[in-house]
């Protein structure tokens, strides 16, 4: 089965949607395996009024399943991948294209609203009639009528591949979701802490990368180095590594980097004797002899200094270190996870970061997506957000963002990462007091303004169909050179086209990963 919500908010699947929107006003829906209109929350929102009125009524909607159940069933007797047919009831053409997945049929994606033949100005006159014995009202037939347009061969062919592209989205997302959620109730099977795997929130395909390198070293005990922007869950991470390790039952010890000067910091990491400093009244376990065994979580390593770097790195290197004021040395079992928001490699570079220190923290190494680039997981995270808050507060109703409200919440660029969206839900649930639906009226300014990169790509999409395309095109590469860890060979298989062709495109969208890591940092 299809969790059909998981699409709503899919950035591609909805860049296509608003490519069909605009060059022909066709509207985009999705139909389990029995027919049933899926993927829209609450009542229709379609760009055509027609529709819109049409299938918020019962009767159409069940009209519409039978069209396209019997629509499926020709395709399984001819064996095309898709079928144009009209829609009787209401006088305009439908498209039916099928969902396979392992020879499975999961549902359609059904595009509605338009013409494929030259008859088009007698049918106008046809669905006019059947628009008013639907009691339509009269200024949504007007609007209606002055929408509809009839598709011409070279404009059916372009129809026809975004439709495809959509289903292949689709089954490519669906497929991996599975995957990831079969693998994590595999990883849980075992675990019973609070940090299990499943306990980070996000279905999106970084995320779903992130699940397969965690699992990948849950039985090392090899340095790790978590990098990503401040608020995407780095100590999450941390603590997700250590539970899941051997050392799960043993200390787990945090440590800011950047919370102390560094005579203070060599106290906090290594501890010191009695009398070593003004105010050492006793002898005090720094926290790696703290974490023996265990696992040590060094946050923002970058801010160090290169004078503890050298301390720290004798510590990776040798497991030894020598409280302050004393002279013999001490030796630990620990493992280290350090993090940073900074760009290492340039510090190494610039000389404020000690290289051999570097290549000792960077064994393995995690890079945190930032929220931008996992858009698809906000709904899940504003949802389980907006219950905790809740739940802070002692409350039992659940609380829902209407549609418009996850919308700009889709739309925002969230600088603050997930700890920004956190905040904000829990903004709202204080703002909307009883209130059990949330509207976008509540929601943050900087929210509600639509940044100006947005309406930049808005009006991208005004122009031709071809630099729409090419935006689409350029988009879907990007990610899938991030996703296959820019293998060319795999993600020309995955895309249908030659390798050779694909390091063409990469050329011509300025694609190159050194570029590309270039503009990440």
């Amino acid at each position: 089965m299809i969790n059909w919500d998981d699409f709503e908010h899919i950035h591609v699947i909805d860049k296509l949607r608003l490519i069909l929107n605009t060059w022909w006003n066709i509207d985009l829906l999705f139909t389990d395996e029995k027919g049933r209109i899926k993927g829209i929350s609450g009542k229709f929102q379609l760009k055509n009024p027609a529709s819109h009125f049409l299938l918020n009524k019962e009767i159409c909607q069940n009209n519409l399943s039978e069209v396209v159940n019997k629509a499926v069933e020709d395709l399984r007797v001819i064996e095309n991948k898709f079928s144009i047919r009209k829609w009787e009831m209401v006088g305009y053409d439908i498209g039916v294209f099928p969902i396979n997945i392992e020879n499975d049929f999961m549902g359609c994606v059904v595009a509605i609203g338009f013409f494929k033949d030259t008859s088009f100005p007698q049918k106008l006159n046809e669905v006019r009639d059947r628009l008013a014995a639907f009691q339509c009202p009269a200024d949504f037939i007007d609007k209606s009528l002055s929408m509809f347009k009839n598709l011409d061969d070279l404009e059916r062919q372009h129809f026809q591949e975004l439709c495809d592209l959509v289903v292949q989205e689709i089954m490519t997302l669906h497929k991996e979701i599975t995957s990831r959620e079969d693998r994590i109730k595999e990883l849980n099977k075992e675990l019973g802490s609070r940090y299990k795997y499943d306990n980070m929130i996000g279905k999106s395909k970084p995320m779903q990368n992130l699940y397969s390198l965690l699992d990948k070293i849950k039985v090392a005990d090899s340095t790790v180095m978590i990098q990503g922007d401040n608020g995407t869950g780095k100590e999450l991470i941390a603590k997700s590594i250590h539970f899941n390790s051997h050392r799960k039952d043993k200390p787990f010890v945090i440590q800011n980097c950047s919370a102390f000067v560094d005579s203070l910091l060599e106290s906090e990491l290594f501890g010191h004797t009695k009398g070593s400093f003004t105010g050492a009244i006793k002898d005090k376990k720094g926290l790696f002899e703290v974490a023996d065994k265990g696992t040590f979580f060094l946050d923002e390593i970058g801010d160090t200094t290169p004078q503890m770097q050298v301390k720290l790195l004798r510590v990776l290197q040798e497991g030894t270190f020598t409280p302050v004021g004393a002279t013999e040395f001490r030796k630990v079992d620990v493992r280290v996870i350090a993090a940073t928001n900074r760009n290492l490699r340039e510090m190494v570079e610039q000389g404020t970061f000690r290289e051999d220190l570097y290549y000792r923290l960077n064994v393995i190494n995690i890079r945190v997506p930032s929220l931008k680039e996992r858009k698809e997981d906000i709904p899940l995270l504003a949802e389980f957000f907006l219950q905790k808050a809740v739940e802070s507060k002692g409350g039992t109703v659940k609380k829902i963002l209407n549609r418009k409200a996850l919308e700009k919440l889709y739309d925002y660029t969230w600088p603050g990462n997930v700890r920004e969206l956190q905040n904000e839900m829990e903004r709202l649930v204080v703002l909307a007091g009883d209130e059990t639906k949330v509207s976008e009226e509540l929601l943050s300014p900087k929210i509600l303004e639509l940044t100006e990169k947005n309406k930049i790509q808005g009006a991208r999409l005004q122009g031709k169909l071809k630099d729409a395309l090419e935006e689409l095109e350029r988009d879907m590469i990007r990610e899938g050179l991030r996703r296959t860890g820019w293998n060319k060979s795999k993600l020309a298989k995955e895309l249908g086209i030659s390798r050779a062709g694909l390091i063409m495109k990469v050329e011509k969208y300025g694609l190159d990963k050194r570029k590309i890591l270039k503009q990440q940092f």
